[in-house]
């Protein structure tokens, strides 16, 4: 959900600037910063960016600089000025006190010596600065949806590398059930000789770890589960909360299979899909 987007036009003397950035979060969180004589424009900006960006700590930031100063700035009262001037001579002068040197500056502290001039909103330069601003944010979506097709190459990646480790372990699986027993009649061999254990009792046990061990529904879940995340990675619509939901299945059955390896090399493929789950949770934080 991280994005950048920026726009900017002259529009006679006046410069319009329009920056939208944007970093994860799990709701839409919009930070609006425009000119005070645009302030009434805000319920409407964030109405559009509301509708174009699901979700995102989200910062817009509009500028507008002026060629011409004299359009706005303070204004001196010079007819206020020279009478508060002149009646603190005379008063300075009644007292015997000495002309101040900072007379002037005192009096510029006065009310309404100096009055600031409010910018005020101009219809043409409201259109400027709107088609700015949908600029901007055409930018942004732009720069987000080629972030997204990056994330989406790392993402299927990810899921066929969780697949290749699933293609190793159903090859492993299988080879568990006959050095499960191997083990069972070399230890019943070695503590109470071969004629002096019961056979239908060495099944039941065999029965009951092939069951313990047997893993063919977490094989079949966790097929199903990453052949929907790369489905739903297909759709065009925003599935980023759903992609997460999908990555804690596909991690639950990991677990399931990893519990069940009583197998070395079975247990390093696991670590392995962990690894690319992992990265996979991290990326998503950046899908809508």
């Amino acid at each position: 959900m991280t994005g950048f987007g920026l726009a900017a036009t002259d529009y006679e003397n006046v410069k319009f600037a329009v920056e939208i950035k944007s970093l994860n979060s799990k709701f839409l969180e919009l930070n609006l910063k425009l000119p005070r004589a645009y302030s009434d424009k805000e319920l409407l900006l964030r109405n559009v960016c509301s509708k174009d960006i699901e979700r995102g700590k989200v910062n817009v930031s509009i500028n507008i600089e002026r060629s011409d100063d004299t359009q706005k700035g303070a204004t001196i009262n010079t007819k206020l000025l020279t009478k508060y001037y002149k009646q603190l001579e005379e008063i300075n002068a009644s007292l015997g006190a000495p002309n101040a040197a900072n007379l002037l500056q005192t009096v510029l502290t006065f009310p309404e010596v100096i009055t600031y001039t409010e910018e005020q909103a101009d219809e043409n330069e409201w259109n400027v600065l709107q088609e700015t601003f949908l600029k901007a944010l055409s930018n942004f979506n732009q720069f987000r949806a080629d972030e997204g097709k990056v994330l989406r190459t790392d993402l299927e990646l990810r899921i066929q590398n969780i697949l290749d480790f699933f293609a190793e372990i159903d090859k492993l699986a299988p080879l568990r059930v006959p050095q499960v027993k191997a083990r069972l009649l070399q230890f019943l061999e070695e503590t109470v000789g071969k004629v002096n254990y019961d056979q239908n009792r060495l099944e039941q046990e065999l029965i009951y770890y092939i069951d313990k061990l047997d893993i063919t529904e977490e094989k079949t879940r966790l097929k199903s589960h990453c052949d929907y995340f790369m489905e739903t990675l297909k759709s065009k619509d925003a599935n980023g909360k759903k992609l997460g939901f999908i990555s804690q299945e596909i991690g639950r059955e990991i677990n399931t299979m990893g519990a069940k390896a009583n197998d070395a090399h079975i247990q390093q493929l696991v670590v392995g899909m962990k690894e690319e789950l992992e990265k996979i949770k991290e990326q998503l934080l950046n899908v809508l």
